[in-house]
């Protein structure tokens, strides 16, 4: 008996241990607030090759710490498939954006 009570103590502690790494790595990964703007650049080529699963990626970081930053699809010559996964993340959510790659720098000096 006194074995079992010792592996769920082990258990518990090594869960609460890893509840509070995780806690401490939110906070250093997703920052409450900026001074300033923020722009998450994602560059797309061709078929757009995981540019869905890296939008919806910094979708969730920003959602779970209510940060706000824009997300620019950086557009380096998507083809008509990947220019489809584009206009459904944009479609999908707000904050995200598509701009030509070579137009970047003046799209983040406009704003």
């Amino acid at each position: 008996m006194d074995g079992i009570l010792q592996v769920v103590l082990t258990v518990l502690a090594a869960i609460g241990l890893l509840a509070l790494g995780w806690a401490a790595f939110d906070r250093l990964a997703a920052p409450a607030d900026w001074g300033g703007p923020v722009y998450a650049v994602v560059p797309a080529a061709g078929d757009g090759t995981y540019l869905e699963q890296n939008v919806k990626s910094l979708l969730w970081l920003r959602g779970k710490r209510n940060s706000r930053f824009t997300i620019v699809i950086a557009d380096d010559g998507l083809n008509p498939a990947g220019r489809a996964v584009a206009a459904a993340l944009l479609t999908d959510a707000t904050g995200v954006v598509v701009c030509p790659i070579d137009r970047l720098g003046e799209y983040i000096r406009e704003k």
